[in-house]
């Protein structure tokens, strides 16, 4: 290679690079963005708000705070109205890598009732088994309102009504009942979430499964295939991108559910039960790490159902 062919195979090369590098800033600098405004915003939230309560002591004590103290202050209290982004994020830390999830009690491995992995294990058990349930029982109401028009005068109108009770009323009616019935444990924390999850899997699958148009129907029609045909050829794999897209929001509202559930029954594990405790003894800053661990938890749920989307819809030959 001549060293002006040389010259022009590094050019662009590094052009290349060049428009990647650029181009991966111009997607990123956006977040960023707004991350770092969020964060100023939480930062003068916080000060604004645990203010107060550092001038009434220094009022108390006699003592004349300058603006930098009472900032500095109130970006470092012990329990803060609004806790700060550096606070939040040291409770994590801490209660994560800075604590196994398992220990040692008396000869036998028990749970770290101070690790919010520990407490997210607690509250992801029911979220899947209760996202599981609520998942086949949606498919196989949607299958029988499309194939079955009694089914869709009939249950699709009280799906929708029992989306309008509050889960909030509903959560201790069911804990209770099962409780005394000797239920207790996994079960009542799965139903709470499998309640919360089928409804967005019922919606999605029936939206997805009338998703052919008359034309590929009467296509079908005319090679003779029968509705098993049609099901499993047509309206299946036409119903798949709706059914994950309603499966990411059944999941958060299963997440949600579990936690929900965990706060009438005294749970003593579980983010629920973190939340919980964190209120009765006004730990603001566990609170807050306890919201932040669900978050992160409902991302890595989401983000994995999502990565299964893009490689089930690829092998269907169906990638966006």
């Amino acid at each position: 290679m001549t060293d002006v062919a040389q010259a022009r195979h590094a050019s662009t090369g590094g052009g290349l690079l060049g428009r990647s590098v650029a181009g991966a800033v111009h997607h990123v600098m956006p977040v960023l963005v707004v991350v770092a405004c969020i964060v100023a915003f939480w930062y003068a939230a916080s000060v604004g708000m645990n203010r107060a309560w550092t001038l009434d002591q220094a009022e108390r004590a006699g003592v004349e705070l300058s603006a930098g103290e009472v900032i500095a202050d109130a970006m470092n209290q012990e329990r803060p109205v609004l806790p700060t982004p550096h606070q939040v994020f040291a409770e994590l830390w801490n209660t994560t890598a800075g604590e196994a999830m398992f220990r040692e009690r008396r000869g036998e491995l028990r749970g770290n009732p101070r690790s919010l992995f520990f407490h997210a294990y607690q509250t992801l058990a029911p979220t899947l088994l209760g996202f599981l349930f609520g998942t086949g029982l949606g498919i196989l109401l949607a299958v029988g309102i499309v194939h079955n028009r009694a089914m869709d005068m009939s249950v699709m109108p009280w799906a929708i009504a029992s989306q309008t009770i509050p889960i909030l009323a509903i959560a201790p009616m069911v804990i209770v009942v099962l409780n005394s019935i000797g239920v207790e444990g996994l079960l009542p924390k799965s139903l709470i979430s499998a309640y919360l999850s089928f409804f967005p899997v019922v919606v999605g699958m029936v939206k997805g499964l009338r998703s052919p148009g008359p034309m590929d129907l009467d296509l079908l029609k005319t090679y003779s295939a029968s509705h098993a045909a049609t099901f499993w050829k047509l309206r299946l794999p036409a119903s798949v991108p709706f059914l994950f897209t309603s499966l990411k929001v059944a999941i958060a509202a299963a997440l949600v559910g579990a936690i929900v559930a965990e706060l009438p029954t005294g749970a003593r594990f579980g983010l629920g039960a973190r939340l919980l405790t964190g209120s009765y003894y006004g730990q603001t800053i566990q609170i807050w790490s306890a919201l932040f661990m669900a978050a992160i938890c409902a991302a890595v749920l989401v983000g994995g159902l999502g990565l299964i989307e893009r490689l089930t819809l690829k092998r269907m030959g169906m990638a966006r």
